[in-house]
């Protein structure tokens, strides 16, 4: 594995070593399915990446708050705020960058509050994360300058985030993902770039340093194809952007929703494969690629690279909520 300081030499921006990390490993995944159809199928294992408490800091959610963390230390700043869901990995990602990292840190969450938090909150509140709830009406003006204003005056001068953590910064820090696997394995000639999808901007970043002849595929985790327009617009100041698609078909029916057949699918790759996958993002990639490959979506003798982006802080509250549907504990 390489040096922290070897990343100086790949053209990425320069930041203090305190944000720096060696790359996480470029694994073959060898399944069945992949075999049959043709096809050479790797898996970035950035669940792998974890900084700071827990399992929250780490995947694409330490990739997209690694350049704003430089940005708000390097601005003087000592306070992030942020906005997200009750069970939302940012919320737990931000609380554990403070903690790492120093910063006092304020959620604000949308809804009430409930009763004896859940785990994500538990942990949050444990990081020192002040959580403030507000109702979904206060919740949607989280952008609006007036409501950041009175946030501002509330608890004082802060480094924003947007809910989620995309922003420019975030797609430098996703852009990580493709340069990575390049310098892992340079006679790598990925044909697909496969990830999961929320707010789009793991997967913005990675069309960004994906090289001509591979295309992006957003495995979109919510129902609907809006996403489509929130990648366009993300990527709308990048001409020189490459090819990309969103992928709806394996939302099994939302954010947070599931079915028998994932659930069964997540228990089986994990007995099989050692690896664990979270319910709400990376397992419905997983199971989006098996059935994309069943039903020979790839041409043959295609390479494909997907990323395990983590969210595995999920699972615990996850089991909580739905009674230990999922056999294992990352």
């Amino acid at each position: 594995m390489s040096h922290p300081a070897d990343f100086l030499f790949w053209g990425m921006p320069v930041i203090s070593t305190l944000f720096q990390h060696a790359p996480s490993p470029l694994e073959r995944l060898a399944l069945p399915e992949f075999e049959s159809a043709g096809l050479s199928v790797w898996i970035k294992r950035d669940d792998l990446l974890r900084m700071g408490p827990g399992l929250a800091l780490c995947g694409n959610k330490w990739r997209k708050l690694k350049y704003n963390l430089a940005a708000a230390r390097s601005g003087g700043h000592t306070q992030l705020l942020t906005f997200g869901g009750a069970f939302s990995n940012h919320i737990a990602a931000v609380a554990g960058a403070g903690a790492a990292f120093k910063f006092k840190t304020i959620g604000i969450i949308r809804g009430e509050a409930p009763p004896g938090l859940n785990p994500t909150l538990r942990f949050a509140r444990e990081c020192g994360m002040h959580l403030h709830f507000v109702d979904r009406a206060t919740f949607r003006s989280k952008e609006n300058p007036a409501f950041l204003h009175r946030l501002e005056q509330a608890y004082g001068p802060f480094y924003h985030l947007p809910e989620g953590g995309t922003n420019e910064k975030a797609l430098e820090g996703a852009r990580e993902i493709v340069t990575e696997c390049q310098y892992q394995q340079p006679t790598l000639k990925a044909d697909y770039w496969c990830v999961s999808a929320g707010t789009g901007g793991t997967a913005a970043g990675m069309t960004l340093e994906a090289k001509p002849g591979s295309k992006v595929l957003a495995f979109s985790a919510l129902k609907g194809d809006f996403l489509k327009r929130d990648l366009a617009s993300l990527l709308a100041g990048y001409p020189a952007a490459g090819d990309w698609a969103l992928i709806t078909d394996f939302h099994f029916g939302g954010y947070a929703k599931y079915r028998p057949e994932l659930l069964q699918f997540l228990n089986h790759f994990y007995q099989e494969q050692g690896i664990a996958l979270d319910p709400i993002y990376t397992g419905k990639l997983l199971f989006g690629l098996v059935d994309l490959a069943k039903h020979r979506f790839f041409p043959k003798g295609s390479t494909l690279v997907a990323v395990h982006t983590g969210g595995l802080q999920g699972i615990h509250g996850f089991n909580e909520r739905f009674g230990g549907l999922l056999h294992y504990t990352p």
